[in-house]
């Protein structure tokens, strides 16, 4: 019986790209039409990444490169977790929340530039559950993975540190909202944790497609019998 493996990293690999070319490329745009000020938005937090890609140029190619995104990343995130249940890892959470993070991120680009109070609720409620379903299917992952040998590579110690760094700007921004909430720099510190935590994924996924590189993970296609899973 003819068996071919197809290897899966690159799946994590082309979602970090996309999702690095997608907010750059609308932040470009806004800029070069004049809709959002030239700055450097990690620092200065002139605008958020919502802001960029919600009018002019920028809207339709950014949903042009997220909406196929979005179930990429349901489908790396199934992957993940059947790749953890053949090592005899529980992979059910990780499936179940990147599943969550892949249809909130739907959500959010579909209505992103849309009018509204309801369109409202959905993009800024869309784009918090993907982040924080994202978030919780990292933290699933590499509890999945334990602490064998496995673990102890370089591209999961990576993923451990991308994890680590992201729960440290989810505990600053609560700490922001304390101290200044309600002022001008609330809006700025905001829109640059956006553009930190959407590089902090970008990271996750580049870690993750060097993870599954280095252990040559697969899928196993079997002529006559379907798909499995090496």
């Amino acid at each position: 019986m003819h068996r071919r493996d197809i290897p899966l990293w690159p799946l994590p690999a082309a979602i970090a790209l996309i999702l690095l070319l997608g907010t750059h490329a609308a932040w470009a745009l806004s800029v070069q039409a004049g809709i959002v000020p030239p700055c450097i938005p990690y620092l200065e937090g002139c605008t958020s990444i919502s802001r960029a890609a919600r009018e002019g140029p920028a809207n339709p190619a950014f949903r042009l490169l997220m909406l196929p995104c979005a179930p990429a990343i349901g489908l790396h995130w199934w992957l993940a977790g059947r790749w953890l249940a053949a090592a005899g890892a529980h992979g059910r959470m990780v499936r179940t929340a990147g599943v969550l993070a892949a249809v909130a991120l739907a959500v959010y680009v579909a209505f992103l530039g849309t009018e509204g109070e309801a369109y409202r609720f959905l993009r800024r409620y869309g784009v918090v559950a993907f982040f924080g379903a994202g978030f919780l299917a990292q933290v699933a992952f590499l509890r999945a993975l334990g602490s064998g040998a496995l673990a102890r590579r370089a591209s999961v110690r990576a993923l451990r540190a991308v994890c680590v760094l992201m729960l440290l700007l989810g505990v600053a921004h609560v700490v922001a909202l304390a101290a200044v909430g309600g002022s001008p720099f609330q809006d700025r510190f905001e829109n640059a944790l956006e553009w930190l935590l959407g590089l902090g994924l970008v990271a996750w996924f580049a870690a993750h497609a060097a993870l599954w590189r280095a252990v040559g993970a697969a899928l196993r296609l079997e002529v006559g019998r379907g798909l499995g899973r090496s």
